[in-house]
């Protein structure tokens, strides 16, 4: 995050929080060190959590950054792809004057674009590969129908004439004010969804809980550990109450430990179970 905060302009480390005693025996973190640290850039909040070696990120998930001037993309391009890789080569494409599409040293995947177009700075870019191939335009619409606020902004599809004709050549839909971009790729990478890519939903109230945890699921979703799940296209969300980060910086070592073994012990998680935890 620090990286990130150094090379992007308007960003900022927000809230760290820091793994204690209680849940060791899953996480196996040591006590002190990082658990999550929060990043702002041009007011899009990203997440960065220390969750140990179970999954790997992939560029299912990559982050779409739009630059405004030549030399934002060509210092990003030069900071991001040193100590990674290069997937596409900063270059002139039949779809954008200046685009590159990298991998940093720390896996992250990003796609960079340069656009006078007026858009959210960084958008999460979803790429269904594999047997996820072809649901793109499904999958926009799930999500749109969930959250309040929300809507296709466009859609393109491949034309008759191309490979995977009919399928989403380039999507942009709102979540709550929140852009995301969608596309199909009719090959197979090799890779797919994983949780090491999530996507966060706070909520103020149980009764919303219950209902995104529910809707997210629908048709084929799973549930997973602390407030964690995937729906049936393989992305993985996490429900989590607004509270949460009062409770996880608490000056109080003992009261945050009792919210982490609350939470420990969740799938769903449970806003009054959190309070009695976190009061005693």
């Amino acid at each position: 995050m620090k990286f990130y905060a150094s090379i992007f302009e308007n960003a900022e480390i927000g809230t760290i929080l820091y793994y204690g005693e209680a849940g060791h025996e899953v996480h196996g973190r040591p006590k002190d060190s990082v658990l999550t640290v929060a990043l702002t850039i041009d007011g899009q909040q990203l997440m960065g959590l220390n969750g140990g070696p179970a999954f790997s990120i992939t560029h299912s998930i990559s982050l779409y950054v739009t630059c405004k001037s030549e030399k934002e993309i060509d210092d990003l391009y030069k900071a991001l792809s040193e100590g990674g890789s290069v997937l596409m080569e900063l270059n002139k494409y039949p779809f954008s004057e200046k685009y590159a599409w990298v991998s940093d040293k720390f896996g992250a995947s990003w796609q960079l674009n340069l656009t006078d177009r007026t858009s959210q700075k960084v958008s999460p870019c979803l790429m269904f590969t594999g047997e996820q191939h072809g649901r793109a335009e499904e999958a926009l619409k799930f999500y749109t129908s969930i959250f309040k606020g929300s809507n296709v902004d466009y859609l393109v599809k491949y034309e008759e004439s191309e490979p995977a004709a009919g399928t989403v050549k380039h999507a942009a839909f709102s979540l709550d004010g929140q852009q995301f971009i969608a596309m199909d790729s009719p090959i197979d990478h090799g890779f797919g969804f994983t949780p090491a890519t999530s996507f966060v939903v706070d909520c103020k109230t149980q009764n919303e809980i219950d209902e995104m945890w529910e809707k997210l699921q629908a048709n084929g979703g799973s549930p997973s550990q602390c407030g964690w799940l995937t729906d049936k296209f393989g992305v993985s969300w996490q429900v989590v109450p607004t509270i949460i980060e009062r409770m996880m910086t608490d000056k109080d070592e003992t009261r945050r430990d009792r919210v982490m073994t609350a939470i420990m012990k969740m799938q769903k998680l449970d806003i009054a179970e959190l309070e009695r935890a976190f009061n005693g």
